[in-house]
């Protein structure tokens, strides 16, 4: 099952008192958060669960697949993710 913003709200809200406005608000609040830090250059962390990063990535080669032609790739900015211990050992 793939959970999507408005489930994470409607959990939230189900768990817990807080109306289901706010609850919307809270949740967007964190992804924004998470994706200012990271477009800053910042690692996030979340205990337990797992680490994004943001890495670079160096110039390539690469070529165009439908005509073959060699060209240069740019080098550009990557976010990666990396579960906890906690979490991989949950999951296996």
């Amino acid at each position: 099952m793939t959970i999507t913003k408005a489930e994470l709200v409607k959990i939230l809200h189900s768990g817990t008192d807080i109306p289901k406005e706010k609850c919307g608000k809270v949740v967007e609040d964190v992804f924004e958060l998470m994706k200012e830090e990271l477009e800053r250059g910042n690692a996030v962390l979340i205990s337990g669960f797992g680490k994004w990063s943001v890495n670079p990535k160096n110039p390539r080669r690469g070529r165009n697949p439908q005509t073959g032609d060699a060209l240069m790739l740019n080098a550009r900015k990557v976010v990666t993710f990396k579960c906890s211990k906690k979490l991989k050992e949950s999951i296996n």
